[in-house]
């Protein structure tokens, strides 16, 4: 009944709307939620980088693998604040999306006729690269196709070489950046506030048999949330 729906009635340009602005809502909620996850592992990673130098300024026979582990930690952090960049920039596109296409369909409900836009085409192929959306963008791709905001369907989702691109170049300088805004005058503040990181730094031994395992932990909840 549908298909024969679909033969003889266009359509419903309110019930289109409707539906690509659910998506783009279910999208925007997708991007918060993995921002939200990725603060709390930001946090956590700062504790990690503050355990480890106070263990080496307690114990100076680890100082050496203590500042390697600081290094290992900051890796991780730089990563993290990348990818936290990245979601922000693609929420802020995605809203940008909202914006045009509801001002699209305002523009066809009064003159009758809608003209495909290159400015939202661009914004949604950009979009629908990125592993944590493609899914549902794609979705949405197809729904302003068929509205004719859009002409074209998108290609396959960035590797990860894409996304995290020049990250190499500047690796050593962003580590080095992250350390420094750390550990500079924030070991005294931890102190005062007497953060659960003072209480792990108390069991080096068990720190140390930790490590792989929380790295491993970390890199698994980045990569979650590319999927």
């Amino acid at each position: 009944m549908e298909s024969l729906k679909a033969v003889f009635w266009k359509p419903d340009p309110a019930a289109q709307m409707r539906k690509c602005n659910a998506l783009i809502r279910a999208n925007t909620r997708k991007l918060d939620r993995d921002m939200s996850q990725l603060k709390l592992l930001e946090q956590k990673t700062k504790q990690y980088i503050l355990q480890s130098s106070k263990r080496g300024q307690k114990q100076p026979s680890q100082a050496k693998q203590a500042a390697a582990e600081t290094r290992t930690f900051a890796r991780e952090l730089v990563r993290i604040r990348k990818q936290s960049s990245r979601l922000a920039t693609s929420k802020a596109q995605l809203q940008s999306v909202q914006m045009q296409v509801n001002e699209a369909f305002s523009v066809r409900k009064i003159e009758g006729s809608l003209k495909a836009s290159t400015g939202i085409m661009k914004a949604v192929n950009s979009l629908v690269r990125l592993p944590e959306l493609m899914g549902t963008m794609r979705e949405l791709s197809q729904e302003l196709v068929k509205a004719g905001i859009i002409e074209e369907m998108v290609g396959d989702s960035l590797p990860d070489d894409q996304l995290l691109e020049g990250e190499d170049d500047e690796a050593e300088a962003e580590v080095d950046k992250v350390l420094g805004e750390i550990l500079e005058g924030k070991l005294a503040k931890a102190k005062v506030a007497d953060l659960p990181v003072q209480e792990e730094a108390a069991e080096p031994e068990e720190d140390l048999e930790d490590q792989e395992t929380t790295l491993a932990q970390m890199r698994g909840r980045l990569e979650a949330l590319k999927s």
